[in-house]
């Protein structure tokens, strides 16, 4: 396994973790009998899988059902110290409630501490002020450093890069978790915010939210030759220091695998990667036009400046990647889970474009008088069944 230094935590991390998402039995939480023995047999050699590779950070979360009660039948079987442990807690107004949550999920990993406790999702403006308002929750996490129980804090994150860039300026935190990847590269503003403060960087999700990998489609795989898409993936966002470590979201021992190949290929990726990018540059370009493959995101506003609060640069987004890359049932599932997802995947699909006037908000856009009709054909060709976050399923 490699490791790279975790910003000013000091830690030497994997530069892939082991997250918390998928290998547990049920994301509500649940009484421990109620887990089934396959469940928690798999859970277990998944942990140990990783382990043995080297992959000694453990990602989970108080929002992950009973993601921390299973870890916490396994963990302690480990020395501590050869372990990196990371759990999150959303902020909440009230800062005694998140004490509580925390309180929870020592008991439920049974452990003395955690190495890294991150501020769960603050995606808005609100929940930055939960955090960091005196008396807030950022208060109560520096007790529990003071006390021993938490080594280092961050935070997570699903907001828009401005307000990430305005969290990690607040310069109260160590790490951050954050959205990144070849066909999401909108938070690299971010990304060298966190180099300026020395953050650790985690990055969320790379083959799943990144472009649900582990089924490309066919075009990808072409374009992606002679590397897979997932193992492009994470060659591309590791071959930027600026990355520490990706979250791999294994569900299964086996799920490492493709993963792995990468650890061989990092010291070629300046030969690998031009050509890749050139193609799916080429392709973009030849599929949607320069024109608009170079401006298509200048201008737009936010859903909230948007009548009916249509998430604009999210929709043509999408519509981007599934006409270049034929990447439709990724664009089908995440355009679906607008309007599901609160302040997670925030603002609404394209379905009554028709009857909003969007001139205004979209005065700034080089292509203002395209957009309404592009909107209307990524709902035609995306609609579907509403689709709901995993923590909500």
């Amino acid at each position: 396994m490699l490791y790279r230094r975790f910003g000013r935590t000091e830690l030497q991390i994997p530069v892939f973790s082991c997250g918390g998402m998928r290998y547990h039995h049920s994301w509500k939480d649940l009484p421990g009998w109620r887990i089934p023995k396959a469940n928690q047999d798999n859970l277990e050699a998944t942990i140990r899988r990783s382990i043995s590779l080297g992959i000694n950070h453990i990602e989970t979360a108080r929002g992950y059902g009973t993601s921390e009660l299973q870890l916490g039948r396994i963990l302690p079987t480990f020395p501590r110290h050869q372990l990196i442990i990371q759990t999150k807690v959303a902020p909440k107004d009230n800062a005694q409630e998140f004490q509580k949550t925390f309180d929870q999920c020592l008991r439920k990993l049974k452990l003395d501490y955690v190495d890294l406790l991150g501020l769960h999702g603050i995606n808005t403006p609100e929940l930055l002020d939960f955090t960091v308002r005196p008396g807030g929750c950022l208060e109560v996490a520096r007790r529990l450093q003071e006390q021993g129980k938490v080594r280092f804090i961050g935070f997570s994150t699903h907001g828009p890069t401005d307000l990430i860039v305005k969290t990690i300026q607040t310069d109260q935190f160590d790490y951050v978790n954050l959205h990144w990847y070849y066909i999401n590269q909108f938070n690299w503003p971010a990304i060298e915010a966190a180099t300026q403060h020395d953050l650790g960087v985690f990055i969320i999700s790379p083959s799943d939210k990144g472009g649900m990998l582990y089924k490309p489609s066919p075009k990808l795989v072409d374009l992606c030759h002679p590397l897979s898409p997932m193992v492009f993936n994470d060659l591309f966002c590791l071959s930027h220091p600026q990355v520490h470590t990706l979250s791999l979201g294994a569900a299964r021992p086996s799920d490492f695998d493709e993963h792995l190949n990468v650890l061989k290929l990092l010291d070629q990726a300046d030969t690998l990667l031009p050509p890749i990018l050139a193609r799916l540059q080429e392709v973009a370009i030849a599929t949607l036009g320069e024109d608009w493959v170079e401006t298509w995101h200048q201008g737009l506003p936010s859903y909230e400046q948007t009548p009916g609060q249509i998430n604009i640069p999210v929709i043509l987004w999408l519509r981007n990647l599934m006409m270049a890359y034929d990447m439709h049932e990724y664009a089908q599932m995440r355009y679906n889970l607008l309007g599901q997802a609160d302040h997670w995947f925030p603002g609404e699909k394209a379905g009554q474009v028709a009857d909003h006037d969007l001139r205004d908000c979209l005065s700034a856009s080089p292509h203002a008088a395209q957009i309404p009709g592009f909107l209307a054909d990524a709902h035609r060709q995306l609609a579907g069944q509403a689709v709901q976050r995993l923590s909500k399923s």
